[in-house]
């Protein structure tokens, strides 16, 4: 552990959570980033900090935004819904990368880091102005972010096509062929194509297909 005056910097969950872990059950408002559902505490926490929220539901003002290429998986848009179902967190989606955050009541951050031998780094931050400026930062993610509901209907669609796509992507047709393959208009292929991209968070097909191999999706 290093600790300076406004940072603290720990390594691995376990750590992490002796450290900032009693604070969940004082917090009324925390504010969440994540790329994923893996929780930033060890899986034997898990249990313990649920029941914990689950207990104080309805009085915390939980936030949480995740990326979009989450909801391309079924299972997961529905794990979704029942933890905001659940603790009562208000859930939106972003089709830009955010880097994985906790904020609490405004005064506390943590940022998650890098895996280094196999233990991931996080940095506890308590200078004020440090605070303000990461909280700012969310606040603009989450203006601009879609609710749970609205996105996952929007990606239904694309879910389905997603893997037909992508396979046609990767395996170079032309946009006519690929469309009449579909059974879908050109243009309408075209927009498949583009609304699967922002949902990758991709800037070009080439991209996308990387992406969703790290995925899974092909």
């Amino acid at each position: 552990m290093r600790t300076s005056d406004a940072v603290t910097v720990v390594r691995g969950e376990e750590e992490l959570f002796r450290r900032v872990g009693h604070l969940f059950s004082t917090v009324t408002d925390m504010a969440c980033a994540a790329n994923d559902l893996a929780t930033w505490v060890a899986e034997r926490r898990s249990d313990e900090l649920a029941a914990a929220a689950e207990r104080r539901a309805g009085q915390v003002r939980i936030r949480k935004i995740y990326r979009a290429d989450l909801l391309l998986d079924p299972g997961t848009a529905q794990e979704l819904a029942r933890v905001r179902d659940r603790f009562g967190a208000q859930i939106r989606i972003s089709t830009e990368a955010v880097n994985e955050t906790i904020v609490m009541d405004g005064r506390l951050v943590i940022l998650a880091g890098d895996l280094v031998a196999g233990q991931r780094g996080y940095s506890v931050i308590t200078q004020p102005e440090t605070v303000q400026g990461v909280m700012s930062l969310f606040e603009a993610t989450w203006r601009a972010a879609t609710e749970l509901d609205v996105f996952d209907a929007q990606v239904s669609e694309i879910r389905r096509l997603a893997p037909a796509v992508l396979d046609l992507l990767g395996s170079g047709v032309k946009d006519e062929a690929a469309a009449r393959s579909l059974g879908l208009g050109v243009r309408t292929y075209r927009r498949r194509v583009a609304e699967l991209m922002a949902a990758l968070g991709a800037e070009s097909r080439f991209q996308a297909g990387v992406r969703a191999r790290e995925l899974g999706l092909v």
